[in-house]
């Protein structure tokens, strides 16, 4: 087990060095910068342009800047955000939490729908059921998130039954506490059902297609011969034998949870990181979306992080390895 996890540790740790090495440099080639608009204005001159760049350490060399914010981070200081004037991590930690909150419950939604709509799938192979939830699953697949994301925005303007952004209410701040949690429960419908949807086809396909596979093994034969009952046989022994590639495809999941979040907060107003990143790269605020990137990739390393724990968990095969 220290083998295991200091192994996981040390990989997670180089990934994170690596990118954010390479933030930093793409971020450096990339042509502009914030000041870009003030070197615009006539009455400011380049002089006081200059200044502020020295202010904020800007002005120094590649490597320096990139060790100085690494010493920031070890203080849990993410460096100064230019658009706002102030720190990053107070502004990343708020709309970080936002964001955790989104995919965290699409993620449950998905998966709530994925596994029972995939094992009755693989149960009910060849028939009309099978075939019909295997052409829904193919239709939405073919739908770009961007367009479900407007369509859902379409649907809730068009007949007022879900809040069109934000994440909370003009006078939710005045009230009690359940009803503070009512009112981000009604704003978060909207984007989690998008999220949700977003992700379902490509769990049920997969769920489905695990659930043939075990369905197929010879144990299970032995045991729907025994005469075992339907549903334990599906959902007590079938079940937990296809669940290695779906642990796996948890991981998964959340990177690609993650990144169809960015779409669904800027379109249906969510405000998490996603539509911080898009505003702090049209503003060239580099620092926040470095914050934002590394953010993401530790979120990243935890979510296959804890798959490879539930795999150890569940399978002895694993453990015997290690």
């Amino acid at each position: 087990m220290i083998r295991f996890f200091s192994r996981r540790l040390v990989h997670a740790a180089l990934l994170l060095v690596v990118i954010s090495v390479l933030s930093f440099a793409l971020l450096q080639l990339a042509p502009g910068d914030y000041f870009d608009a003030l070197r615009m204005n006539p009455q400011v001159s380049e002089l006081t342009v200059e200044k502020i760049r020295e202010h904020y350490g800007l002005d120094r060399p590649l490597p320096v800047r990139y060790a100085l914010w690494v010493r920031g981070v070890a203080k849990l200081d993410l460096g100064p955000s230019l658009a706002s004037n102030g720190p990053v991590a107070p502004l990343v930690a708020v709309r970080a939490r936002n964001t955790l909150l989104l995919s965290g419950i699409a993620t449950v939604l998905a998966w709530l729908l994925a596994l029972p709509l995939g094992v009755l799938s693989a149960a009910r192979r060849g028939r009309w059921s099978d075939r019909a939830a295997g052409v829904a699953a193919s239709t939405m697949l073919t739908i770009p998130d961007l367009l479900l994301f407007l369509g859902l925005l379409l649907l809730a303007v068009r007949t007022n039954w879900f809040p069109t952004g934000g994440m909370t209410s003009i006078a939710g701040d005045s009230e009690d506490f359940w009803s503070s949690c009512k009112d981000v429960a009604f704003h978060l419908v909207l984007p989690a059902s998008g999220l949700a949807l977003a992700m379902l086809p490509v769990l049920l396909r997969h769920v489905r297609a695990a659930m043939i596979e075990a369905l197929d093994s010879p144990f299970l034969r032995a045991a729907r011969g025994l005469g075992i009952p339907r549903a334990r046989l599906l959902f007590r022994y079938a079940l937990p034998a296809a669940s290695n590639p779906l642990i796996s495809l948890l991981g998964f999941s959340v990177a690609t949870m993650l990144g169809t979040s960015v779409i669904a907060e800027v379109v249906l107003g969510w405000p998490g990181l996603g539509a911080l990143m898009v505003e702090s790269i049209l503003a060239r605020d580099q620092y926040v979306v470095v914050a934002i990137v590394m953010l993401s990739s530790i979120f990243l390393v935890v979510g296959n992080f804890l798959a490879d724990l539930l795999l150890l968990a569940t399978d002895p095969r694993i453990r015997i390895a290690e």
